[in-house]
């Protein structure tokens, strides 16, 4: 039976077990996303009661064999991130990538600074767009979809700040000239810009967000994501 003790942690997701125990999906920062079986936490008498909630910094200990392990300790380690409006549906959002991208028990941790960052950006109310970007690129690096951003996969040839590029989701950028008009059409200084350790330029935002989408949407075989059709339904009201 492996044990361990008082990770760095966050819920990803939570639901119902039993009378009165709950199933938590986390993501760790040394054991990457985990499933939990947390007995009775749900009865006002368990000292958990309402401890056990996305965007709460904890410190979790747990124990078992197998994918499901039990929950044996958590503590709260930091003040929670009190996320509001369209930027508590982006934390879902992010919530939801790492269910989908992350396989359990593999180790990100890099991912795991970069969720806390946009977090901390969301929590803030500052623009938490850039690092949203950067948060989706790693995810996928990390996840084995890493993506070629700085060179014409075609060529070879670094990519050019002034060209426009197609992006092929299983491959990479290629010159507009030689590529399938069908591809999405991304220009030379959006795909160094998300190459890079962060984003200056904002106004390549939008462009980074549907090159990132598309991918995303791409690895997922088009599967749609819960969050973005319910921000969808939520901007439709």
């Amino acid at each position: 039976m492996s044990k361990v003790e008082l990770q760095p942690c966050y819920i990803l997701h939570a639901r119902p077990y039993r009378d009165t125990s709950s199933l938590l999906e986390i993501f760790s920062s040394e054991h990457g996303r985990q499933s939990l079986v947390a007995r009775g936490v749900r009865s006002t008498k368990s000292k958990l009661h309402g401890v056990l909630q996305p965007f709460v910094p904890l410190l979790i200990s747990w124990s078992g064999r197998g994918e499901l392990h039990t929950l044996t300790q958590a503590e709260q380690s930091d003040r929670a991130f009190h996320l509001k409006a369209d930027n508590l549906m982006i934390g879902f959002y992010l919530n939801e990538l790492v269910i989908q991208f992350m396989h359990r028990g593999d180790p990100h941790s890099n991912v795991f600074t970069r969720y806390q960052q946009t977090l901390t950006a969301l929590d803030s109310e500052c623009d938490a767009e850039p690092l949203l970007r950067l948060f989706e690129r790693d995810l996928l690096e990390q996840t084995g979809y890493g993506l070629i951003l700085d060179c014409d996969v075609e060529s070879g040839e670094p990519v050019d700040t002034d060209k426009l590029y197609a992006y092929y989701p299983d491959r990479g950028p290629v010159e507009h000239g030689i590529a399938d008009e069908n591809l999405l059409q991304i220009q030379g200084r959006t795909l160094l810009a998300l190459a890079g350790a962060s984003i200056e330029d904002k106004t390549i935002l939008p462009e980074a967000k549907r090159l990132m989408r598309y991918l995303i949407s791409w690895h997922m075989g088009g599967k749609p994501l819960k969050t973005r059709e319910l921000f969808k339904h939520h901007l439709s009201q």
